[in-house]
């Protein structure tokens, strides 16, 4: 390690590289120094100090000719790679640059993978099929990691608590409901009777979550405690269980939109007080907007409208 840090403290300087690439290939200082438009002498005081950096003789003179050492040999395959990375470096950066390319990384919960994302992602790559485009699922805590990390750019998620360094975006606002069997007795009651809500089996979505911890502050407050739960990171899953009346989970309504519409799940309020959730875009507060960001953002706010539309939520865009 100690090594490398010297090496790192005394880089090779490209000027010197340059000069050396261009004499090898040209064979010739009088041809070198012409493509690089130097003179004779610059270019020989270049490989003259090139050489006492590395500590060995790179070049001999010959006559008029140039030949390379077997050091210079070995030295010109190294240099050679060099200068083609710092091409496409180039090139790279400049291909950045034009409208339309680059890249997105987008984190989001299960929830909004699966029906809030799809229109969103493919109207942007509709307008822009040359950005190169990652999904990267997570709870809200794990979202956050994620963004402060720079592991991604922006997020559809659950607004986080106490993050001043991020800037949240509102959506839209669902409410969490008991989602039980069509012949659960509170499916036939048309309600949840309050006394036997702590007495349930319930399946809910994974507990280190945002929406469990919503949960569960929502029952502390109402003087209750939920202890029978089994906890799962599958929506798809914890819906078929509840089908199977092998108990009772929470969620929003339209992540079961199908199954209420088919009546193999009945939904109910957990009391006369609603469990609300604020949906929106997670970014950084200081950080400049790029394109990709700004357009994401408003094309996450056209279709939260219309997603709000489609299930009775109220949008806040």
């Amino acid at each position: 390690m100690n090594e490398l840090n010297s090496y790192a403290n005394n880089p090779l300087d490209s000027r010197q590289l340059r000069a050396f690439l261009m004499l090898s290939r040209m064979g010739s200082f009088t041809k070198a120094a012409k493509e690089l438009h130097l003179t004779q002498s610059a270019v020989s005081h270049a490989i003259k100090a090139l050489e006492e950096d590395v500590g060995c003789r790179l070049l001999d003179r010959v006559g008029k000719k140039v030949l390379l050492t077997q050091a210079g040999e070995q030295f010109f395959q190294r240099v050679e790679k060099i200068f083609c990375e710092m091409i496409i470096a180039r090139t790279e950066l400049d291909q950045l640059g034009e409208w339309g390319r680059g890249r997105l990384r987008v984190g989001a919960s299960a929830a909004a993978c699966q029906y809030i994302l799809p229109s969103v992602l493919r109207e942007f790559k509709k307008e822009f099929p040359k950005c190169r485009l990652t999904i990267e699922p997570g709870d809200t805590n794990e979202i956050v990691e994620s963004l402060r990390a720079n592991a991604i750019d922006v997020a559809v998620t659950l607004e986080p608590e106490r993050e001043p360094d991020f800037a949240f975006s509102p959506l839209f606002t669902d409410e969490l409901m008991f989602l039980v069997n069509p012949k659960h007795p509170w499916a036939e009651a048309r309600r949840a009777v309050r006394v036997e809500i702590p007495r349930e089996q319930y399946i809910l979505y994974f507990r280190n979550s945002r929406t469990f911890e919503q949960i569960e502050n929502y029952f502390r407050t109402e003087k209750m405690a939920i202890k029978s739960v089994i906890d799962m990171g599958s929506m798809s899953a914890i819906k078929e269980l509840v089908k199977l009346g092998l108990g009772v989970t929470i969620l929003a309504p339209w992540v079961a939109q199908n199954e209420l519409t088919k009546k193999s799940l009945v939904a109910l309020p957990l009391g006369r007080r609603k469990l609300k959730r604020q949906w929106g875009v997670l970014y950084w507060k200081e950080r400049p907007m790029g394109w990709a960001e700004d357009t994401f953002i408003k094309l996450c706010q056209s279709g939260a409208r219309q997603f709000a539309a489609r299930h009775g939520l109220r949008a806040h865009v």
